[in-house]
């Protein structure tokens, strides 16, 4: 990683140029979790939230949001995704999210996994926060990824 790739020669930020690239399939999953209170976590197995499902709300709000990644991040390419997911399970801290998200492109789908579980983080936040404030989200973090030049990864258990 000695040559910055996002950074011209007089130091300006710069969008990659890709066109030289192979299209090959990539596929990311990254998570995030929500911690909140035992009462929060009741009221949500009990479906009795003041908004409505909150789980099915943030995996739509993820999905939506992985395919607007390019919008919200300068530098990303613009994508055309084939497949987003956002899984939601209750656990007994509070919330466990993880989205995964592929493509054929030129570049990976890293950016749209991890805003998929960010969106979807911040709508169970704010669908939520009329039961309790404190929540906390936390532990966004790439899971794995396959294809690219750079290779697969995955995380090593922790």
């Amino acid at each position: 990683m000695s040559e910055l790739t996002h950074i011209d020669e007089q130091g300006k930020v710069m969008m990659v140029d890709t066109s030289s690239k192979s299209i090959t399939t990539r596929r990311a999953v990254a998570s995030a979790r929500v911690r909140m209170s035992p009462e929060t976590i009741a009221s949500l197995k009990a479906h009795r939230t003041p908004k409505g499902d909150p789980l099915e709300a943030a995996r739509l709000a993820g999905i939506m949001a992985a395919k607007r990644t390019a919008d919200l991040i300068p530098l990303c390419h613009p994508l055309s995704l084939t497949h987003v997911d956002v899984r939601a399970t209750i656990e007994a801290t509070g919330i466990h999210l993880e989205a995964e998200a592929a493509t054929n492109a030129q570049t990976g789908v890293e950016m749209e996994a991890l805003t998929a579980v960010s969106v979807a983080a911040l709508t169970i936040y704010d669908m939520c926060k009329a039961l309790e404030k404190g929540m906390t989200i936390t532990d966004i973090r790439l899971e794995s990824k396959t294809g690219g030049k750079s290779g697969d990864y995955q995380r090593s258990v922790d």
